[in-house]
């Protein structure tokens, strides 16, 4: 199962064992906590706020690690956008770029290029669309739900699909919402807009998320 923990989202394995134990994982810095059959979801939540501390360390040394050598952008590699697969050609040219031809994902290179350099051509690419959806999307939940932030930006998280400052109500969404179907950006959309009203993941908090998206819980199985 998956709770969402202060925007935080952790996978939660129930076994038969006596105490939790908390895990940070390659490549990507996503959490997972082993926990006892009976143990109440608030436990859980409690014991991964004690350690926030030691989750963002971790995540921090993930996050310094070079690409993992399943993703180096090569020809033949598969990439979701929108939660569809494309399969990655890779060309020469004169300057980076990246673009969609059917199924088929073209990313141009030039020179003696590193695949830090295919990512950061991928990526920018990524942020744009990602950008242009939001700017449409976001408006609409706005307006829906009454609920309206300061301002919004795209980062790139390792373990977060989104965040919320509710003091000065600005958003945060991750980048990595682009590979996902759309619908998770409107569940995320939605789920920070929900942070202005019900700070924490509580009846209020869910009320919202029922009233607007009913079927919000298929929804977010699909950022497991």
């Amino acid at each position: 199962m998956q709770l969402e923990i202060d925007g935080l989202s952790v996978a939660v394995r129930r076994k038969n064992i006596k105490h939790m134990h908390l895990y940070v994982k390659p490549p990507d810095g996503r959490v997972e906590v082993s926990a006892p059959l009976r143990l109440s979801d608030e436990r859980i939540a409690a014991f991964v706020r004690e350690k926030a501390g030691w989750i963002q360390k971790h995540q921090s040394r993930i996050a310094g690690r070079p690409l993992p050598n399943g993703r180096q952008f090569a020809p033949g590699e598969t990439l979701l956008i929108w939660g569809r697969p494309f399969v990655l050609r890779v060309e020469r040219g004169d300057a980076f770029s990246f673009r969609l031809d059917g199924g088929t994902a073209v990313l141009t290179v030039c020179g003696a290029d590193t695949a830090e350099q295919r990512k950061a051509c991928y990526e920018a690419w990524l942020r744009a669309r990602l950008r242009a959806e939001i700017e449409k999307r976001l408006p609409q939940w706005e307006s829906r739900t009454g609920l309206f932030c300061t301002g919004w930006q795209i980062r790139r998280m390792t373990s977060r699909w989104g965040t919320c400052n509710t003091a000065t109500r600005k958003i945060w969404l991750s980048l990595m919402l682009a590979e996902r179907p759309p619908q998770c950006l409107d569940y995320i959309l939605l789920h920070e807009l929900a942070h202005l009203q019900a700070a924490n993941h509580g009846p209020d908090f869910t009320a919202i998320l029922d009233r607007y998206m009913p079927d919000w819980r298929e929804i977010r199985s699909l950022l497991a």
